[in-house]
């Protein structure tokens, strides 16, 4: 279930990164995004610029990996919208997915072995907790666009 839980935060950020998030252009490039998150978990893990520069290399490897495991199974999904699509090829779809979410767990392990040749169990700890809170906070730009004026304060409800 926390595998899961990881693989889902993942996924919510790469769908996210593509979103315009309040104070945030539509016209963010990947290096931009990504350039924003290291800076972020630089700052909340409180790496030092040594162990930054031996980190975010292994990290954004391991995020692009991911993405492309992530991509193997929305294909698979969207495959499943056909109407003509058989039991027996829902079957593979479903095991495609699942292989693919297997393979991004034990990505992440292979990938944690290496942080920790960079970074104390506690900075790892403090990373991935300050994943969590980037990605929270980037639905929070999304949510908390929704329903406010061009000033940024709330709209009152329609009557």
């Amino acid at each position: 279930m926390k595998r899961l839980s990881v693989i889902v935060i993942a996924l919510v950020g790469l769908v996210l990164s593509a979103w315009p998030v309040e104070g945030v252009s539509q016209q963010l490039t990947r290096e931009e995004f990504r350039a924003r998150q290291q800076a972020f978990l630089t700052e909340k893990a409180g790496l030092t610029v040594e162990e930054a520069a031996k980190f975010f290399p292994l990290y954004f490897e391991l995020q692009d990996r991911k993405k492309e495991l992530n991509d193997q199974a929305w294909k698979l999904m969207r495959q499943g919208k056909d109407e003509q699509t058989t039991e027996s090829q829902y079957g593979e779809i479903l095991d495609g997915v699942y292989d693919a979410r297997v393979s991004i767990s034990e990505l992440e392990r292979s990938y944690i072995k290496k942080f920790r040749k960079i970074l104390s169990n506690k900075k790892i700890y403090l990373i991935q907790r300050a994943e969590m809170r980037f990605h929270r906070e980037l639905l929070k730009g999304i949510h908390g666009k929704k329903g406010k004026d061009d000033k940024g304060k709330r709209k009152s409800p329609a009557r």
